[in-house]
């Protein structure tokens, strides 16, 4: 099932993708949101992150070839950071390169929304708390985030999390693999037994620290091949089994 979020004329809606035809739910499904009955068509309508997240929670060097790449040393536990929710950006939008930076990287990663409220569980109750999977694109400003040290100013910017297309419901996680282009030409491509902390993993590890609200999001890590995004750029997020993210890069304000 493939969950979107679209602009209607009184504001966002969650919807089900069916066919050429999107099923209006009257809430966010993973908040108990049913469905209306009410049916419009799919062509034309606008898409928006299909998200609305309390917190984005990251995890950092999770593939161990993107570790070496930038020459850090595979974590020895989950390394998570944050990203606001105002880095959030809807599929066909535009990545906007801030002044700030000379050099904007994509990092193409899975992306995991959270079902239920989550805290203190196992990694073997951690999967029952996954309402589904979508595509991330962990924008960074590489240059100040080795800067700063920490990651918050890198990964923080205004657009810097598209997210998209749809959320998809009905995936096997053990087949899930990562593609990310750039104007076409394949630079990144992961799978998920290439992780170093698991999905399970990371979500135990994460509501032992923090509680994992319904609509929150992981971005699960990028693997090797990052590098960077350009004026006039179109990036491409693919996940198996749930589609491709697609987003232009302008220059920012």
């Amino acid at each position: 099932m493939r969950i979107l979020r679209i602009q209607q004329p009184n504001g966002p809606a969650y919807a089900q993708l069916d066919g050429d035809q999107l099923a209006l739910f009257d809430a966010a499904p993973w908040l108990g949101g049913k469905l209306s009955g009410q049916r419009i068509v799919a062509d034309g309508v606008r898409s928006l992150a299909p998200v609305e997240p309390s917190k984005v929670v990251c995890l950092g060097r999770n593939y161990a070839a993107h570790a070496k790449e930038l020459g850090n040393d595979v974590p020895s536990e989950p390394l998570l950071f944050l990203k606001p929710p105002s880095s959030l950006v809807a599929p066909g939008a535009a990545i906007k390169l801030p002044a700030a930076s000379q050099r904007v990287e994509h990092e193409a990663e899975i992306g995991v929304v959270i079902g239920q409220r989550t805290k203190n569980v196992s990694p073997a109750q951690a999967l029952e708390s996954i309402f589904g999977i979508t595509a991330i694109n962990d924008v960074t400003a590489r240059d100040l985030q080795r800067k700063d040290v920490q990651f918050t100013r890198g990964k923080g910017f205004d657009t810097f999390c598209p997210v998209g297309p749809w959320i998809e419901t009905d995936v096997e996680l053990d087949a899930l693999e990562v593609r990310g282009h750039v104007n076409g030409e394949l630079r990144q491509q992961g799978h998920v037994n290439q992780m170093v902390f698991s999905i399970a993993t990371q979500i135990s590890f994460i509501s032992h620290i923090m509680t994992l609200e319904p609509g929150d999001l992981i971005a699960t890590g990028t693997p090797e091949g990052v590098g960077p995004l350009l004026a006039g750029d179109t990036v491409e997020i693919t996940v198996t089994g749930v589609g491709t993210l697609r987003n232009s890069v302008e220059v920012g304000d």
